[in-house]
This record gives C-alpha cells, structure tokens and sequence, in this order.
C-alpha cells in the first residue's frame, strides 16, 4: 500500500514535478510584480495610454486583466469574512446588514464609478495606482455581493445536529467557526466564487475603461480591448477577444477552480447522488511532488493549530451579560432610528434644493419601467432554465461536463453582444424599448442556471428512488417530487438573478456600436447618462430610487419566499 502521506517519502529528493511547480510559481511571482511596477508610473498621456488592437497585444492585457481579478477576488473574500459572518453572527448586526448588502449588490457599477473614480485618484494623483484601485473595486462590487449571501446563508443553515454536536464536544466560538461552519459553508462558497468571478468578467469593460464627466482612463486589459474594438466596428477584434476570454477562462478553471470543486467535495453533508471522479491533473501532479507537496502540508497543518486555538467561552461557561439583554435591543433599536431619521433629514433637505417633485416621480417612472423588465427576464430565465437545471443537475456527469460551458457564457460581457442587437433594431426598425431587453438575460439566467444544477444534484437519491419505484411520473413527479425538493435553491437563484438585473440594467438599456447608440426608457439609462455627463447629482437620485425598488422588492416577494421555502421544502 502507498505511504505517500509519510513524513519518510516527503524526505525524497526533489522531482520533475517540484521544478515544474517551482518555475510556475516563479513566473507567477515575475507576472504580479511587472503588474505592479506599472501600477506605479505616471497616469499616461492620451497617445501613451493608447490601446492597440493588434491580437500581439492580447496576451499582456489578458494578465493585467486577470490580476485585477484576482485582487477584487481576494478583497472578496476578505469581506466575505468579515461582514457576512457578523451579519451572521450578530441578531442585530443582521437587521441592518443584510438589507445593506440587498441594496449594494443592486447598485450599478457606473453608480460606483461616479464617486469611486474621483476617491482613489484623489489618493494617488497622477498615479496610475488610483485609477487601478478604482478599476479592482469596481470589479469587486460585482463579485463580493454573491460571496457574502452564500458565506450568510451557509452561517444561517447549520444543521441543528451537527451545532449540538459541537456543544457536546465543548468547541469554543472560534473553533466552532474553523472546525465546523467554514468547512460547512466551503462547497457553496467555492460555487458562489466560481459565479463571481463570472460576474466580473460580465462587468469588466466598464472596469477598465473609465468615463466619468472630464475623466477618461482606459486601462491596459480585455475590457478596454473590447471598448475600443466595439468603438471601431472591429469586428475581428472583437473575435481575437472573446478566444483570449476562453482561454483565460479554461486556465484558471483548471488551474484553480477545478482543484478548489474537487477539495470542496470533502465538506458535502448531504446525501444526494454523487459520481466517482478522477482528481484535476494539478492535484495530480501536486501529489506527486516532494518538496511543495511537503511545504502544503506544513501549512494545512499550521493553520490546523490555529483553528483548534480555544479563544472564547466554552459552552458550558456561564453567559455573564453586564447589560440586561433587552436593554442592550432597546437602545440598539433607538439607535437604527436616530440614525435613519438624520439620514431621512438630510436627504430631505438635501433633495429639496436639488431635486423638483417632477423629476422625482420621474425617475420613480423609469424604475417603474426597469422593474418590468427585470421580473421578465428573470421569468424567461425561469422558463428556460429550471427544467435544464434540473436535467444537469440529475446526473452528475452531465453537471460536469456542463459546468465549463456555463461558466464561460456567464462571464460574456454583454457588449460583445452589442452589434448583433444594435443592427438588427437599426435595419429592421425595431423598437428598443422591447429589443434592448434579451440583453439583461445575460446577467440573470446563469444565477438560476447554477443554483437549480446545485440543487438538483443535492436531490436526496432515496426520494427520487422510491419516486420510481412509485411510478411517480409526468407532471405529477414534476409538482410532487423535484419542483419541492428544488424551491430553496430557485428563490437563491431568483433573489440573486434579479440583483444580477437591476446591476445589468447600466450595461444593457445603453447600447452602443460604433457612432450608433440605442437607449432604452429606464433607470439604468438615467444613470449611464447621468455618468457620462459627470451629473452626481442624477446618479445620486437615480441610485436612491434603485435602492428604494430593490428594498421593496426582496422585502414584499424574495424574501418572505425565502422564509417560506425554507420552512416547507427543506431536508431535515
């Protein structure tokens, strides 16, 4: 039998494998430290900070591109961390940071870009740094909004025996969190990170190519590529672009997602049906080398030894509250109201000066608008892709095999889509109002598509069992068996679709393809041309009154759904 795992054949001498991984991490380390010079120099004149749409181009804004990526990704999950475990943690931390995070992963990018760009130019003048940090956020907000609900919803839904469990074995918070939520949360976290990373490359042209009033910045990468291709009508630009997305898209996947999906595949506490699968070649050939394989395990077993440090209570320690508890909620709940009256007076005086009662009710107006066409798309995505999902989600074969394909559809910028819709409205007089729409289906369907394969493959294998020995057929399997079984997950999928809509809105009711631009009547059209024209005060209002739909909205339908689902079709 192997000893692999023995400290003997870790004292081997180094292999093929360990120079390999060794000369990787090395041009790695060379990559990320250019990326870095050049984040440092002078913010370039016009005819410097040209882009070229020469494909030689190509492969050096493909890595500029992919390490603001990943430096949003790591910001994410920083916050991830942080935020979404006080939420969490905290009964009242929650009752104003989930509704916070509800209306942030709503706003759209060029809302952030308005305020952000000035910030962090601000912090770095004439550096290109500023307008980098303000290119990373801006990728960040599209993609720590879906990792923080998945890390809260994680926290949230525990199993009552497995928390008993860790009572019983007297874990402290602090291990508790290391030793049994976060492993619990790691499978929908990895997912949820895979989605996100998806949902930046869907936003990353507005990232990178930076307008705002006299402000214009274009940043070395795939996004301004694709600005400028789209600019030029470079129809074979365009195609050079969307082969490097590919195989940047098939790098990290292999590189990195596939090895995360099949580690992850460690903390699955259900009992759905699963498929015996060959480990990623990285892990492969992780495994079969000396020293690095040796240097991973030193670190998983560190950071063991840190997670096991017993910081906190026991649990069988008394609770000493120096504050009467309902003392403690009666003043936090003083304070969210003294607080949200100040923030109601100053916008009020605020709006006053700013803003007449007309245009008020007509921006309402345009949310109105955005509103209907972000319930239709998520209702088409719906249609389309439930009963897909589902079909995916059935075999695990078929979900694999599908995961790549759909990972790469869902980080399509929708700009890429541009010339197609905008001829065809222009050469068949089309009414952009209506056919500017299928747009926004971009940024909402692969969020159901995802969470209904997810739930689909979680399906407990016994109940479709006897569903067929029951000859359980037809619509009668559909409304009794699986439709049930899936529902918590097609609420997650819905809720977060219809946040991915309203943020798509600003890349979708503005279409442009070279000197011919295509608006349609909404809120996502206020504020990109709010933007464009340098208006804070519009954007202002426009994000205000997104918000105020977005509130409504989770409040009035996702959420009691939410907590309908989750009392009703949930395995216990």
């Amino acid at each position: 039998m192997s000893t692999g795992g023995q400290p003997g054949n870790l004292r081997a001498r180094p292999n093929i494998a360990d120079l390999l991984g060794l000369l990787a991490i090395m041009a790695g380390a060379v990559v990320v430290a250019t990326a870095g010079r050049h984040m440092l120099v002078p913010i370039p004149a016009s005819e410097a900070g040209t882009i070229h749409l020469s494909p030689a181009y190509l492969p050096g804004y493909a890595v500029r591109t992919t390490l603001r990526m990943f430096a949003a990704l790591a910001a994410s999950l920083v916050f991830t961390f942080t935020y979404a475990v006080w939420a969490a943690k905290s009964k009242r931390a929650g009752q104003v940071l989930v509704p916070l995070l509800d209306v942030l992963q709503s706003v759209p990018i060029l809302g952030f870009l308005t305020f952000t760009v000035i910030f962090f130019l601000g912090l770095f003048p004439g550096r290109m740094m500023g307008a980098e940090l303000a290119a990373i956020f801006t990728i960040f907000t599209s993609q720590a909004w879906n990792m923080a609900f998945a890390m809260y919803q994680s926290l949230r839904t525990v199993p009552p025996d497995l928390e008993e469990a860790a009572r019983c074995f007297g874990l402290t918070p602090w291990q508790r969190f290391w030793r049994l939520e976060v492993p619990f949360a790691i499978p929908a976290l990895v997912w949820n990170t895979m989605i996100s990373m998806s949902g930046g490359w869907f936003m990353v042209v507005y990232s990178e190519t930076i307008t705002v009033g006299n402000t214009d910045i274009a940043l070395p990468g795939i996004g301004s590529y694709v600005g400028v291709a789209i600019e030029q009508r470079n129809l074979a630009a365009i195609f050079y672009a969307i082969v490097t997305m590919l195989a940047v898209i098939l790098a990290y996947d292999q590189l990195l997602f596939r090895p995360l999906v099949a580690w992850s595949a460690r903390f699955q506490t259900d009992d759905g049906a699963t498929l015996a699968t060959p480990d990623p070649w990285v892990l492969v050939l992780l495994r079969r080398t000396h020293l690095l394989r040796r240097f991973c395990l030193r670190v998983g077993d560190g950071m063991t030894r840190i997670g096991w440090l017993a910081l906190g209570p026991r649990p069988s320690a008394p609770a000493r509250a120096l504050i009467p508890p309902r003392l403690m909620d009666a003043a936090w709940i003083a304070g969210i109201i003294l607080c949200a009256l100040t923030l109601g007076w100053k916008t009020w005086t605020f709006s006053l000066t700013h803003y007449s009662t007309g245009q008020v009710l007509h921006v309402m107006a345009l949310g109105g608008l955005t509103l209907l066409r972000v319930m239709f798309t998520v209702l088409v995505a719906s249609v389309i892709w439930v009963p897909a999902g589902i079909w995916l989600g059935l075999s695990p074969r078929r979900a694999r095999h599908a995961q790549m394909a759909a990972q790469f559809m869902a980080a399509f910028p929708a700009n890429l889509f541009f010339p197609l819709v905008v001829v065809a409205i222009v050469h068949w007089h089309l009414n952009s109002n209506i056919w500017l729409t299928p747009l926004m289906l971009l940024g909402t369907q692969w969020y159901i598509l995802f969470n209904i394969v997810a739930g689909a493959s979680s399906y407990p294998g016994d109940l479709l069992e006897a569903a067929r020995n029951f000859h359980v057929k037809g619509w009668l399997w559909w409304r009794r068996v699986m439709l049930p079984g899936i529902m918590p997950y097609f609420i997650t999928g819905a809720l977060t679709a219809s946040g991915g809509a309203w943020n798509a809105a600003i890349a979708t009711e503005v279409a442009s393809w070279g000197d011919t631009t295509l608006s349609a009547q909404g809120l996502g059209a206020y504020i990109a041309h709010a933007t464009v024209a340098g208006a804070t005060d519009q954007v202002g209002l426009g994000m205000a009154v997104m918000a105020a739909f977005v509130l409504l909205l989770n409040r009035a339908v996702w959420r009691p759904l939410s907590n309908y689902a989750a009392r009703h079709y949930t395995f216990d």
